[in-house]
C-alpha cells in the first residue's frame, strides 16, 4: 500500500489488504475475493470513496505511484465500485498507458492490426469519456495508421493541446473524470433514483489490462452456469474472439461457449480454457454462496477473470436458485428464504410475457393485477361471456368496469381499461381473481359505439383483434406474444414450506367462490378470512331471483324470493367448507347497497320490467327510490340487516344448515359469521339476537348441534373507537382497511386517482393510503379499537381483511400490534406468506439468515 496524503490512499488488492465494500465498493471487495480463491485476476488497485471525493473537488492523486505498483510500461484500465452494483457508474475506460512507444511495442507483440485497433479505440474513448469531445469526430470505420494520426490531429486541434503520451497525466485525468461524473447533478439524481444514499460513495479500481485481441488464441466473453431466465441449470453468456469485452476485432468472431452443432465454441477451440472456467464457476458458487456471471479474457492462450458480479436473473430464476444453493447445504434455508422478496413472488404464480421474445408495444397504463394473456379484443361482459362460452380466450377492453363486469371479468383472460389506479374496481377484482389486468391506459382513445380502440400511434384495432396484455409491467401489445408457464414447481412449494416454519402469524384468503376456495388451498392459506356473499348473487339466475326480492313489497313476499336463493346460497357454503376441509371459513354477511342489483340505464330497465312481467314505470320508481346520493354511507351493510332481517336470516340458515350437512359427511365445521359496516353496539346486539334464532331453529329442526363464531368487521371509525363494547358481542375483530381508509381520509376509493399522483408527489401523502396501510392514522384507529377489544375480551382474535392485508408493510404492523392473522387475495397468499416469514426471521436477528 502506498500512502500520500492520508485521503488519497489507494491499496493494491491482495488476500489481506484492508478492502470493505462500504468504503472501496462492490467490485473491489468481489475481486479479492476472487484473489483469495486464487482466481487468475489480473493485478488490480482500488481507490476508496474517500479519496475519489477528493478527487472529485480537486485533490491531486499519485498516478505515478499507483503506475508502479503496475510494472514498467503498463495499460490498466479502470472501473467504477460503487457500494451497490444496482447503482450503476461511470463508463470503464481500457488501455490507459497507450501511446506512440506503446503503440510500437504492441505491433511486435501483437501485430500491426490488434495494435492499431488498440490504439484507435482508447483515443476514442479518452476523447469521448474524458475530454469529453463530439465522439463523431473520432469515427473511424477501419483502423489503420492514417484513422490514427486523424484522431490525434482531431484531438488536438480541439482541445489546443496535444494527446497527452504521459500515462500518469492520463490516468489522472480519467480518475478525475470519472470521479467528477459521479458528483454531477445527473448522476446523482439517476442513483437515487435506484435506492442510493444522497452521499453514496463510488471506488474506483485500476487493473492492469489483458488483451484479448493478439496472436494466438485470444478473446473475451462472459460465462454463467443458470439461465438467467428459468435458474436451470445452464452455460450461458456469449464469447468474441479476438475482442475487448463487446469491442471486437473482427465481425465474424463470435463462437458458442459449448458445443453446438450450428458452429465453432470454446470448449472445441480451448477445451483447457473451458475447463478452467468450469471450475471457476464451482468455486465461487460454493465459496461465495451465489451464482455467478464471470467476465474473462484470454490472451496468448491464457485466462484472466476480470470481475465476477452476482447474475441478473428474473424472480422465477431467483428462487429456484436459492433453493438450489440450500438443497446443496451452500446456504441455510432460512438464507433461502430472505433471498426471495416477497414482492417478487407474484410474477410466479401467472403466465409471464417471456422476455426473449419479440413486444410490440402499443400502450402504457398502470401494471394493477401481473401475469399475462393473450386474446381477441372484446368491449362488453356480455361478449366476453359469449367468448368464454366458445372456448376463446379474450381480453375484456371498458373504458372502467364495474359491479355487474364482474361475470365478464370472470370470463375474460385479461382486462385493459382506459381509466382506474390501483385500487380502481377493475384492479381490485383482477387481483382477487388472477386476473392479468392494466389500467389507466389514458392514452387509448376508446370507441365502443364503433367497437374500436385507437393507440397512441394511430394504430386501431377492432374488436375480434388479438392482443397480449402484459399486466406485470402494465403494457398492452400488438398481437400474441411468447409466454413462460407459471413456476408453480417444487421449489417454489419448497422455499414456502421453508417460510410457514419460522412465521408467527396466519394467513388466510379473502375467497368469494369455491374457484377462489380451490386457489385458495392451492397457495395453502390457512382459512378464509373473508368471504363476500354478495359476489354469489351476480350470476344470472340468481340475479333474478335477487331482484325479484328487491322489487318484493312486503316481508312476505321477500322471504319467498329469498327461500329460492336460499338452496343457493347452502349449496355455496357446503362447497367452501369442503374445499376448505374444517380450516376456518369466516364469510361476511350480504353488505353492498340494493340498487348495485339493479340494470343501469333505460334498456336495462326494460329488460327487466319484462323478465319480473311489471310495469316500467313501476321498475323505474323502485330503481330512484333505492338510488342514493352517497351509497358507500347509505342503506349497506348492517344497516341492511336491521332494516331487512330476512336476507341475514336466510344466509344464516343456510350457513348453518351447510354446517350440518358437512357435519353428517364427518368433517367439524365451527363457521365464522362477520356483520359488515357495524358502528354501533345495538347493531351487533340485533343482528346476534336473529342470527341465534336461526341456529335455534336449525338445531331443533336437523336435531344436530354445532358451534359458530360471530364477529364484526371494523369499517367505520367509530366501530374502531366503540371496540370495547362492541367485543362484548363479537368473538372476533376484522378490520376492513378499504372501507376504513374511505371512512378516516374522507375519500372515495374510486375517484381519488384523480389526485392522488399529486397528493404523493407534493408530498401530501407519503403513499396512496388504498395501496400502502396508513400507519399512522388508520393504523392509530387499528391500534385503538385492538386494545379496547381485547381490553374487554382477552381472547378476541384479531385480523385484517382488506385489500392491505398481503402487503409486507401490512403484516409488520400486525405483528406488532398482535393480530392473529391477516386475509388477502387468494393470489397474495404466497406472498403475505413469505413477507412474515421476512419479518420473523429479521425480528430474530438470525444467525444464519446470512
Amino acid at each position: 500500500m502506498q500512502k500520500h496524503d492520508p485521503i488519497l490512499d489507494h491499496a493494491l488488492i491482495t488476500p489481506s489488504a484492508r478492502i470493505a465494500t462500504v468504503t472501496h465498493g462492490w467490485r473491489a471487495k468481489c475481486l479479492q475475493r476472487l484473489v483469495r480463491l486464487d482466481m487468475p485476476v489480473p493485478r488490480t488497485v482500488a481507490l476508496p470513496a474517500g479519496t475519489v471525493r477528493a478527487i472529485a473537488q480537486g485533490a491531486s492523486v499519485d498516478s505515478d505511484a499507483i503506475l508502479a505498483l503496475f510494472g514498467p510500461a503498463p495499460l490498466v484500465s479502470v472501473r467504477p465500485s460503487p457500494e451497490n452494483p444496482d447503482w450503476g457508474g461511470p463508463a470503464t475506460v481500457l488501455n490507459i498507458g497507450l501511446n506512440a512507444a506503446r503503440h510500437r511495442a504492441l505491433v511486435a507483440t501483437h501485430g500491426v492490426e490488434a495494435a492499431d485497433t488498440l490504439y484507435l479505440r482508447f483515443i476514442q474513448s479518452y476523447a469521448t469519456h474524458v475530454a469529453r469531445l463530439d465522439p463523431e469526430m473520432f469515427d473511424a470505420p477501419v483502423p489503420s495508421a492514417e484513422a490514427i494520426r486523424d484522431a490525434l490531429a482531431a484531438y488536438e486541434a480541439e482541445m489546443e493541446d496535444p494527446f497527452p503520451e504521459d500515462p500518469a497525466r492520463q490516468l489522472s485525468e480519467v480518475l478525475r473524470s470519472m470521479a467528477r461524473a459521479w458528483e454531477g447533478t445527473s448522476a446523482r439524481l439517476l442513483r437515487q433514483a435506484k435506492g442510493a444514499p444522497e452521499d453514496g460513495g463510488l471506488g474506483l479500481v485500476v487493473q492492469a489490462m489483458v488483451q484479448g485481441i493478439g496472436l494466438g488464441i485470444s478473446g473475451s466473453g462472459a460465462i454463467r452456469f443458470v439461465d438467467p431466465v428459468t435458474g436451470l441449470p445452464q452455460v450461458t453468456g456469449h464469447y468474441h474472439e479476438q475482442s475487448q469485452g463487446r469491442d471486437a476485432l473482427r465481425r465474424d468472431g463470435a463462437i458458442y461457449l459449448t458445443r453446438d452443432p450450428r458452429g465453432l465454441s470454446l470448449q472445441e477451440v480451448a477445451p483447457g480454457i473451458f475447463a478452467q472456467l468450469l471450475g471457476c464457476g464451482t468455486v465461487t458458487r460454493t465459496r461465495l454462496r451465489e451464482e455467478m456471471e464471470i467476465e474473462f479474457t484470454i490472451e496468448h492462450g491464457r485466462l484472466a477473470v476480470l470481475d465476477a458480479i452476482k447474475v441478473a436473473r428474473s424472480p422465477r430464476a431467483g428462487l429456484r436458485i436459492a433453493v438450489s444453493l440450500a438443497d446443496d447445504g451452500i446456504i441455510t434455508r432460512n438464507e433461502a428464504v430472505l433471498r426471495v422478496e416477497p414482492g417478487s413472488l407474484p410474477e410466479l404464480l401467472h403466465h409471464q410475457v417471456d422476455p426473449r421474445g419479440p413486444r410490440d408495444r402499443f400502450v402504457r397504463g398502470i401494471a394493477a393485477s401481473p401475469g399475462a394473456a393473450t386474446g381477441r379484443i372484446v368491449f362488453s361482459s356480455d361478449a366476453a361471456q359469449a367468448s368464454a362460452a366458445r372456448g376463446e380466450p379474450c381480453i375484456l377492453v371498458r373504458r372502467e368496469t364495474a359491479p355487474e363486469d364482474i361475470r365478464g371479468m370472470h370470463s375474460a383472460a385479461a382486462v385493459l381499461t382506459e381509466r382506474g389506479g390501483m385500487t380502481s374496481h377493475a384492479a381490485v377484482i383482477a387481483r382477487g381473481i388472477g386476473l392479468p389486468c392494466v389500467v389507466g391506459a389514458s392514452d387509448l382513445r376508446l370507441d365502443t359505439r364503433d367497437r374500436r380502440l385507437v393507440a397512441p400511434d394511430g394504430r386501431i384495432f377492432a374488436e375480434g383483434d388479438i392482443i397480449t396484455i402484459d399486466g406485470t409491467a402494465g403494457e398492452a401489445l400488438a398481437g400474441a406474444a411468447d409466454m413462460l408457464a407459471p413456476a408453480l414447481d417444487d421449489a417454489f412449494r419448497q422455499l414456502l414450506s421453508w417460510a410457514d416454519a419460522v412465521r408467527d402469524i396466519g394467513v388466510r384468503a379473502n375467497a368469494d367462490t369455491p374457484a377462489d376456495a380451490q386457489t385458495a388451498r392451492t397457495f395453502a392459506a390457512q382459512g378464509i378470512g373473508l368471504c363476500r356473499t354478495e359476489h354469489m348473487f351476480f350470476e344470472e339466475d340468481r340475479l333474478v331471483v335477487m331482484r325479484e326480492m328487491i322489487f318484493a313489497d312486503t316481508a312476505k313476499d321477500r322471504a319467498a324470493a329469498l327461500a329460492r336463493l336460499l338452496p343457493m346460497q347452502r349449496e355455496d357454503f357446503i362447497q367452501l367448507f369442503d374445499i376448505m376441509q374444517g380450516l376456518p371459513v369466516c364469510i361476511r354477511l350480504f353488505d353492498p347497497p340494493l340498487h348495485e342489483f339493479l340494470p343501469r340505464g333505460r334498456e336495462g330497465l326494460r329488460d327487466l320490467a319484462e323478465a319480473l312481467d311489471i310495469p316500467l314505470s313501476a321498475v323505474t320508481r323502485r330503481a330512484e327510490a333505492l338510488s342514493e346520493v352517497n351509497p358507500m354511507l347509505g342503506m349497506r351493510g348492517v344497516r341492511l340487516g336491521v332494516v331487512l332481517p330476512e336476507i341475514y336470516a336466510m344466509q344464516a340458515q343456510a350457513i348453518f344448515e351447510a354446517t350440518v350437512e358437512v357435519g353428517r359427511r364427518g368433517a367439524a365445521v365451527v363457521p365464522e359469521i362477520m356483520i359488515p359496516l357495524v358502528s354501533a353496539r345495538r347493531e351487533v346486539e340485533l343482528v346476534k339476537s336473529h342470527v341465534d334464532a336461526v341456529a335455534a331453529t336449525v338445531r331443533i329442526r336437523t336435531g344436530r348441534s354445532f358451534d359458530y363464531r360471530l364477529g364484526v368487521m371494523v369499517e367505520t371509525p367509530r366501530a374502531a373507537l366503540r371496540a370495547g363494547e362492541i367485543a362484548q358481542h363479537a368473538s372476533f375483530l376484522s378490520f376492513g382497511t378499504n372501507d376504513l381508509t374511505q371512512m378516516t381520509y374522507g375519500l372515495s376509493r374510486d375517484d381519488a386517482g384523480r389526485f392522488m399522483n399529486t397528493y404523493v408527489q407534493q408530498g401530501v401523502f407519503p403513499e396512496d393510503p388504498f395501496h400502502i396501510l396508513d400507519v399512522d392514522g388508520v393504523g392509530e384507529l387499528l391500534l385503538i379499537g385492538a386494545d379496547r377489544g381485547r381490553a374487554t375480551r382477552p381472547d378476541l382474535t384479531l385480523s385484517i381483511c382488506g385489500e392491505h392485508g398481503g402487503n409486507p408493510e401490512s403484516i409488520a404492523f400486525c405483528r406488532r400490534a398482535g393480530f392473529d392473522y391477516v386475509s388477502c387475495s387468494p393470489y397474495r397468499v404466497p406472498q403475505a406468506r413469505l413477507a412474515a416469514a421476512h419479518l420473523a426471521l429479521l425480528d430474530r436477528g438470525c444467525d444464519d439468515a446470512g
